[in-house]
């Protein structure tokens, strides 16, 4: 397991980059969430931005989760198909949080050791630390792998576990 909300993988597969980027096209929507006309289609995988030669893109939910990974890929050219750079990473916003709260609970954990001289409550705060960051970390690997299935059966890759 990675200790940071972080995921990279490089896929190779048969298909060339038009190819890939077409079918992931056909998938995918760029969102727009105060229209509601924009969620009424049951076939889209995905949400975001498919490009020329990158995409950025999340899977469709059906409620919100912070923990749900903003996948940033790049496809090149080969002789013999396409080779997809891949990126899973917490949003920008839900990352903000989870650090935010682990620096405030390590913080007043320093503050009961070392001003307060209280190690009950300097151990609590640092546990609560570190058990936040692993629920979100364990989170976070639940939804790649669930995003990574998603993904694979797209572009028609055998995932291997």
């Amino acid at each position: 397991m990675n200790l940071l909300p972080f995921y990279s993988e490089t896929l190779v597969s048969a298909l060339s980059k038009t190819e890939v980027l077409d079918q992931l096209s056909r998938k995918t929507r760029e969102v727009n969430f105060l229209d509601k006309r924009s969620h009424l289609e049951d076939s889209l995988i995905f949400n975001g931005y498919v490009g020329k030669s990158s995409f950025r893109i999340s899977k469709v939910i059906p409620k919100s989760d912070t923990f749900l990974p903003l996948i940033l890929g790049k496809v090149e050219d080969t002789a013999r198909g396409s080779i997809l750079f891949l990126t899973y990473r917490l949003f920008p916003g839900a990352l903000f949080f989870i650090l935010f709260w682990s620096i405030v609970l390590l913080g007043f954990s320093l503050f009961y050791f070392l001003l307060v001289k209280n190690p009950l409550y300097g151990g609590i705060c640092a546990g609560l630390a570190v058990v936040n960051y692993a629920l979100a970390l364990f989170f976070f690997q639940r939804q790649v792998k669930s995003s990574r299935a998603k993904f694979h059966e797209l572009i028609n890759l055998q995932m291997k576990d």
